[in-house]
């Protein structure tokens, strides 16, 4: 123990080494709590909604509750809302949840075109991302370990030390090993303290934040790891802080960043409005063709309503609805091809993860906190169910022309948060931890050639 106090008490006289610390521990509570109140906020909003959502159906309700008002009328002026509430974990990683919609009302019209007409974002806020812990953890904690660890060996030599710790009994791995570790528990700390107070807060899963926690320490264990196996090089502190913001410059910024217009540009994907826009022309051309063409698939689909009295006149509520759906029918395969695009581009995105460790930790984070893209889509899918719901609602008033009562409105459907998605991926933790074992081991090489080189230097 006198040992380890007196290499923390030598790490601590650096005010490099103390002031990066320091730092590091108060932007990851900055993190923690800038996640914690991006949640709160948005939690807050959806109650919010819910309550403006009663007062406007209650609105809606004494205005065409009234005898004799058409159930198309209703469900024409009638929004439903949906909700996608954050996961307790969510504010470590906030991923989609910035960018996507977690409010969404909807109608009983077409509802591809309401699904995708609010894909509409500033594409300039949306480039920094949020700053939430998983930025901390994959930008700026491998800076903390690069100022904490560029000059381990270096600076011995710089100041004269080198041949004589070398000469020690407990050189070699001993001495090394202990002042690397210490560091690497230091990071770890200053990272995982706020990160567990944010987690306690939130009540996230026991098992979610010991995942989270463990990418975290594989993280910081590979970046430890490299900035030990480039500073036993032997050469001067400059050049080791040098190389390392290389491989920072490298790995978190210019690979990712390259990985990424390359998939990009194998899978295009076509944006959100063009699917909203084809699905408004198919309704728009609905107007201009006889009925009985927009009948035609809807019966094929829905052979139930066969049998009920046609359309005659210019307008009906039922060819209305029914249009949408065919509308929305129209371009179920490009919104198929669209999410799978998206989906195979997520894939590809979390295969880096075997060769970069920020693209490891980030697929591994967002899909633990539910945030990511596949939990946008599981909210689009809840969406879609629920819509059908309202479909089977109405359709019996429209089709056999029922009159649409007050008390009608009290047996609506009402949507219900999605369950959970969240998952623990082990690809992302096995990538990391080849990454990690790769660098540890080169690490471990530095330090003995390192150690050989000095005794032979002595001698």
């Amino acid at each position: 123990m006198s040992t380890w106090t007196a290499e923390l008490r030598l790490l601590f006289r650096a005010p490099l080494s103390a002031g990066a610390l320091v730092l590091l521990l108060l932007l990851s509570a900055l993190s923690v709590a800038a996640g914690l109140a991006a949640t709160a906020r948005q939690s807050a909003v959806i109650e919010r909604v819910e309550a403006t959502q009663e007062l406007d159906l209650a609105s809606v309700t004494q205005e065409y509750g009234k005898p004799g008002v058409e159930a198309g009328s209703a469900a024409y002026y009638t929004f439903h809302l949906t909700t996608d509430p954050p996961s307790p974990l969510a504010f470590a990683a906030l991923g989609q949840r910035d960018v996507q919609p977690y409010v969404l009302r909807v109608r009983l019209l077409g509802l591809h075109s309401q699904l995708y007409e609010s894909e509409t974002l500033n594409p300039e806020l949306a480039l920094p991302g949020a700053f939430d812990f998983a930025f901390v953890l994959i930008y700026l904690a491998p800076l903390v370990i690069i100022a904490l660890m560029h000059e381990l060996v270096s600076g011995e030599r710089e100041a004269g030390r080198l041949r004589l710790l070398v000469s020690l009994p407990a050189s070699g791995l001993g001495v090394w090993g202990r002042r690397g570790l210490l560091r690497y528990l230091l990071v770890l700390g200053a990272l995982l303290v706020p990160f567990g107070v944010g987690a306690a807060l939130s009540r996230a899963p026991v098992a979610g934040t010991l995942a989270i926690a463990l990418a975290a320490a594989l993280y910081a264990a590979f970046w430890s790891a490299l900035a030990l196996g480039v500073a036993t090089r032997g050469r001067s502190s400059a050049a080791n802080g040098a190389a390392l913001m290389a491989c920072w410059i490298a790995l978190t910024l210019l690979a990712p960043a390259l990985a990424n217009a390359v998939i990009s540009r194998a899978i295009p994907v076509a944006q959100g409005v063009e699917l909203t826009l084809a699905q408004r022309e198919r309704v728009h051309r609905a107007w201009d063709i006889p009925k009985e063409e927009t009948f035609r698939p809807f019966f094929v689909k829905h052979p139930e309503w066969r049998d009920t009295p046609p359309v005659l006149g210019r307008f009906h509520w039922k060819w209305y609805y029914a249009m949408h759906e065919v509308g929305d029918d129209g371009v179920a395969a490009e919104v198929a091809d669209y999410r799978q695009s998206l989906t195979a581009r997520e894939d590809w995105a979390a295969r880096l993860g075997w060769l970069l460790p920020a693209a490891a930790v980030q697929t591994f984070l967002h899909r633990a906190a539910d945030s990511d893209l596949r939990a946008q889509l599981a909210y689009q899918r809840g969406i879609e169910a629920f819509h059908t719901r309202l479909r089977d609602f109405y359709y019996p008033y429209l089709f056999h022309e029922r009159p649409f009562q007050r008390a009608d409105f009290e047996r609506l459907p009402r949507h219900e948060p999605r369950p959970s998605s969240a998952s623990l991926p082990l690809a992302p933790l096995l990538g990391l931890l080849v990454l990690t074992a790769l660098a540890s081991g080169a690490a471990i090489r530095g330090v003995r050639a390192l150690s050989s080189f000095a005794a032979q230097e002595g001698r």
